[in-house]
């Protein structure tokens, strides 16, 4: 009865805005389509606001889960045209608080203990109030400043009733309209399930803040406020106080002597940081969520709060992704298909030809402007829809990814207009990929692989032993496994090969490492006689077993 309440709710606020423009109603069996074509919101006169605004409002008025989903959905370009996406960037959480007699009783039932034993001082007025969560000033027993984030009482009931009818939705879109298929709506309503749960769950935003404070600890870049976890549980949240001015709040930094390029500068440096060197990123950068530390005006720091949406890329997906900006930058397009193949972000079957071509389309008049006019976030929106043409799978760790530069770059420009991102990325970038491929990347490769591949290679002959014996006792005596037992034998001994290079290179690079701080006289000097033995061993296991095969 409840879940059919809330139906009705949104089909008044569907006929009110008149939302039915955005029905595929020519695809839409014969029954829907009748019933939308006699629908009641026909009545309804049309709002003279355009369809942006519209949507906006109903999200706005059918409350916090409806809020959230738009804001994830103002980043999906490929779901939305741009107007629309615009208009729901907007979107506000115009919730009001919840009283703060609840909010003492919810961390009193947390904690297991009376609020006036826990803090000297706890104030009941809520300095914030948001969709999933409010927050509340407090004083710990030793003195220390901190905000109390409180979950809001019964938001979970709420966010399974509204979560249903997505799915529901979701459901219909996917099975009538003819994109349906391509856009996977059940998988966008699925990443933002996913999504708002993290957001309901303190200890995992908890744990987000401390690991981004460890990556951050001593910056001259960024703040992370400390973590109480003694205070901490799934529905409380205890932080550090943190003081400073909004970055929104452009006139008071100017009134404080902030130096407002070095600061968009820093912007670009954090999330290039987080992205590459960490493989973690504050995913909710938005400007309620970022201040300004403006003790030392000319060397200003950021200080971030709400940990609630973290974002992590793969190995490969980091790798891949920094080779296809860098040939971007370089106008290399055919490299661009290629990797896109690679990484398995398009079919294996596309035509790289093709695939090239388009990308050229997209790019080539965006490069004709000069660099500081280029929006990094909307190029990165025109790629994604170009690959989407050639039946590119949703990627749920770039569409964070391109949701966090977005705004990103959109709070850089706010505060130097003429930040010119793509300068101060490539070097980035650049010096990345050569720690990545050079002599210290390999080190550090080795260093991390070598235990796993010592602790498996005394089993590598008796797999490949049993598995060529599988084969001669198969019966078969055909071409295809005589060429299949040869080629195991060719991948045997090629593996091999790459062992005793790998050994001998790892040697070599180690050497080559230590002589970079040292002159050879003195290397030899300082250099263990265990150590130069090592490398003589694994030159002569190389060069004997060499000359062997």
């Amino acid at each position: 009865m409840t879940r059919l309440q809330r139906l009705f709710r949104i089909a008044w606020v569907f006929c009110r805005y008149r939302l039915d423009i955005f029905l595929p109603l020519a695809e839409l069996p014969l029954p829907l389509k009748l019933f939308f074509l006699l629908a009641p919101w026909h009545l309804f006169p049309q709002p003279k606001l355009d369809r942006g605004d519209r949507l906006r409002l109903a999200f706005e008025e059918l409350g916090p889960v409806f809020v959230k989903f738009g804001q994830i959905l103002s980043t999906r370009r490929d779901l939305l045209p741009d107007d629309m996406a615009l208009s729901l960037k907007n979107l506000q959480d115009r919730v009001p608080p919840f009283p703060g007699e609840v909010a003492q009783g919810i961390i009193e039932k947390s904690l297991g203990a009376p609020v006036e034993e826990l803090f000297a001082q706890f104030s009941k007025e809520p300095m914030a109030s948001a969709s999933v969560a409010q927050v509340h000033a407090a004083t710990l027993r030793d003195g220390r400043e901190v905000v109390v984030k409180v979950i809001r009482p019964g938001i979970e009931r709420v966010i399974r009733q509204d979560l249903a009818l997505l799915y529901m939705m979701a459901g219909l879109l996917e099975r009538y309209w003819s994109e349906g298929r391509r856009l996977h709506p059940v998988e966008v309503v699925a990443d933002y399930d996913s999504t708002i749960h993290d957001e309901l769950d303190q200890q995992r935003e908890a744990a987000n803040a401390s690991q981004l404070r460890r990556n951050f600890e001593n910056s001259s870049l960024i703040y992370i406020p400390s973590i109480d976890w003694d205070y901490t549980r799934k529905s409380v949240l205890v932080m550090e106080r943190i003081h400073g001015i909004p970055i929104a709040d452009i006139p008071a930094l100017k009134e404080a002597g902030v130096d407002l390029k070095v600061l968009a500068e820093k912007g670009v440096e954090i999330f290039f940081t987080q992205v590459f060197r960490d493989s973690f990123f504050h995913a909710d950068m938005h400007p309620g969520n970022i201040f300004v530390d403006v003790s030392n005006p000319a060397d200003p720091k950021y200080i971030a709060i709400d940990f609630g949406i973290v974002g992590t890329l793969a190995p490969d997906d980091q790798s891949y992704l920094a080779r296809n900006l860098l040939a971007f930058f370089r106008r290399d397009y055919r490299q661009v298909a290629e990797l896109h193949i690679q990484s398995g972000w398009v079919p294996p079957d596309t035509r790289v030809n093709e695939f090239e071509a388009a990308i050229r389309t997209v790019c080539e008049p965006i490069f004709e402007k000069p660099l500081k006019d280029i929006s990094f976030g909307h190029f990165l929106l025109r790629l994604f829809q170009t690959a989407r043409r050639f039946n590119m799978e949703v990627q749920p760790q770039l569409v964070l990814l391109q949701k966090t530069l977005l705004n990103v770059e959109g709070l850089g420009r706010q505060l130097y207009p003429d930040l010119d991102l793509w300068s101060t990325a490539q070097p980035f970038l650049e010096t990345w990929m050569r720690k990545r491929i050079g002599p210290s990347g390999l080190i550090k490769s080795l260093q991390s692989h070598l235990p796993a591949w010592l602790e498996q290679s005394p089993e590598m002959p008796q797999l490949v032993h049993d598995a060529l014996v599988q084969l001669r006792n198969s019966g078969s005596n055909d071409q295809s496994s005589r060429a299949t037992l040869e080629l195991i034998r060719e991948n045997r001994a090629r593996a091999d090969r790459r062992w005793r290079r790998g050994l001998a290179a790892a040697a070599l690079a180690g050497v080559a490492w230590l002589s970079l701080d040292h002159d050879l006289a003195t290397l030899a000097q300082t250099m263990p006689v265990h150590g130069w033995a090592l490398l003589a061993v694994a030159a002569w296991l190389v060069v004997g077993r060499e000359r062997k095969n």
